[in-house]
């Protein structure tokens, strides 16, 4: 359905070739907004943003390694260079499985470049341009394990973690330049690194394992990524000016009723 939410609004959206990166371009782009989708796989990008002309809905791709600090700086002042950008969602990240044992020091540096190191590099160049502006909206992708341990999950509740103290950071930082800064933070959201990762672990036993995971959400299912993209919207639209420096769980009860 398309509404006028974020017309007038210019919004940047890391990893948004797939999963909810590709849930929030798309809402976002039906809700009036000029997105820009910056994702490290160019097939599914510029096929995402095809999709969305033929709609007459304004998306441009830009390929980017959201760890490459210098990569990014240029990326995002050539995009401010072109109109000024109101909305920054850091999405862009990577998963791992496993224990502080499991975890190799390849895994661990990689999971830091790419999910902390990444959201630092797009808050880095963003900002001034932001602060310039005097006005901006900054949702952050954080998660359920920034806040509840779970198990095999080491490295990755490390950097959302991380994710999750620089939004309130950033949200202190610059609450008088008018720049709001949130978080989401999604449970176990239906997307295809889940499908990939249970065909990976439990090849033959793909449904079971489909509905177990499901089941281990006291709402009795997975998430939507259209449903991380809803909230996403309301946190970016001037129906959400009072709020910032909080974090949104959405978890169909996961942190508190998952006892």
């Amino acid at each position: 359905m398309q509404s006028e939410l974020l017309k007038g609004k210019t919004a940047i959206v890391t990893g948004g070739g797939s999963g909810i990166g590709e849930a929030i371009v798309k809402k976002f782009a039906a809700n009036g907004a000029v997105v820009y989708l910056i994702d490290c796989n160019a097939d599914s990008g510029e096929k995402i943003v095809a999709e969305l002309k033929k709609k007459k809905q304004q998306a441009f791709f830009q390929l980017c390694d959201v760890s490459n600090h210098q990569e990014v700086v240029a990326t995002i002042n050539t995009m401010a260079s072109k109109q000024p950008i109101q909305i920054l969602i850091n999405n862009a990240g990577v998963a791992h499985v496993g224990n502080v044992e499991s975890t190799t020091e390849a895994d661990l540096d990689r999971l830091y470049r790419i999910n902390v190191k990444g959201v630092y590099n797009c808050l880095y160049a963003i900002l001034p341009f932001m602060r310039k502006q005097r006005s901006g909206c900054i949702v952050n992708m954080a998660s359920i394990a920034a806040v509840v341990g779970l198990a095999d999950r080491f490295a990755y509740s490390m950097t959302k973690g991380a994710v999750l103290t620089m939004t309130y950071s950033v949200a202190k930082d610059y609450l008088n330049y008018n720049i709001r800064c949130n978080a989401i933070s999604p449970a176990r959201i239906h997307t295809p690194f889940v499908d990939g990762f249970i065909a990976k672990n439990y090849p033959g036993k793909e449904q079971e394992m489909f509905e177990h995971l499901s089941k281990s959400q006291p709402i009795g299912r997975m998430g939507k990524p259209e449903e991380v993209a809803d909230l996403a919207l309301f946190l970016c639209s001037d129906s959400a000016t009072f709020i910032t420096g909080t974090n949104f769980p959405i978890d169909g009860g996961f942190i508190k009723l998952n006892s």
